[in-house]
């Protein structure tokens, strides 16, 4: 079965190059993001996993943590952060799982059940474990999107959708197009005028479904 928004996320146990986590534990009361790649020392996953280690002061201004998933080793991931920190200049800090048998990938539906992998696999074998998972404290998923092998995943996105997301879950509200931090939001159709306006008092109707208003400080 697919993983959907607002499904809890798979509980598992799993090896990574810094021991061995329980992913709800690890998670606790923070918020969490898993991103995944088809494979270790493979030139666009190099870049995107150092952009994740260049961010490390962004996840921890926001209460995240981050985890990657490989269906390679520790001890390739090991070897690997080394090239990682070459190219992007900064500690690769978080724990990379080894999914050697998969579990990861099935359990969160970048894999088919039937799926392993062979004697001289390449990264096609595993061409779609290049996902990003957004997840709350709540442990439920709150957002996911993949990736072709060929295209970077774009971070400041992620940093974006995450800011929203925590947006949303702390004010109520909803937010539109591009938004980013300090711009108006979108009082959902759910809450009525009086109460929008016992709220967050003023606010614009753009239409009668549309309202925009700023966020209380």
């Amino acid at each position: 079965m697919s993983l959907r928004i607002n499904d809890v996320v798979p509980n598992f146990t799993a090896e990574t190059d810094q021991g061995t986590y329980q992913f709800h534990d690890w998670i606790g009361d923070s918020w969490a993001i898993l991103f995944s790649h088809p494979k270790d020392f493979t030139p666009v996953c190099t870049t995107e996993f150092g952009a994740v280690a260049q961010l490390a002061d962004e996840w921890a201004a926001r209460n995240t943590k981050v985890m990657g998933v490989s269906v390679d080793g520790v001890a390739e991931h090991k070897k690997w952060k080394v090239d990682i920190e070459q190219v992007s200049g900064a500690t690769a800090g978080f724990p990379i799982i080894a999914d050697e048998g998969l579990e990861v990938s099935k359990a969160f539906d970048m894999l088919p059940a039937e799926s392993y992998m062979p004697d001289g696999r390449t990264p096609a074998h595993s061409a779609t474990v290049r996902s990003v998972f957004i997840i709350g404290p709540d442990k439920q998923l709150k957002l996911s999107m993949t990736y072709p092998m060929t295209v970077g995943r774009n971070f400041a996105e992620i940093v974006r959708a995450l800011d929203a997301l925590q947006t949303s879950a702390k004010h109520g509200v909803a937010t539109g197009a591009n938004w980013t931090t300090g711009e108006d939001v979108i009082i959902p159709p759910t809450v009525s005028n009086e109460d929008a306006t016992a709220k967050f008092g003023a606010f614009e109707t753009v239409l009668p479904y549309l309202r925009k208003t700023k966020l209380p400080s």
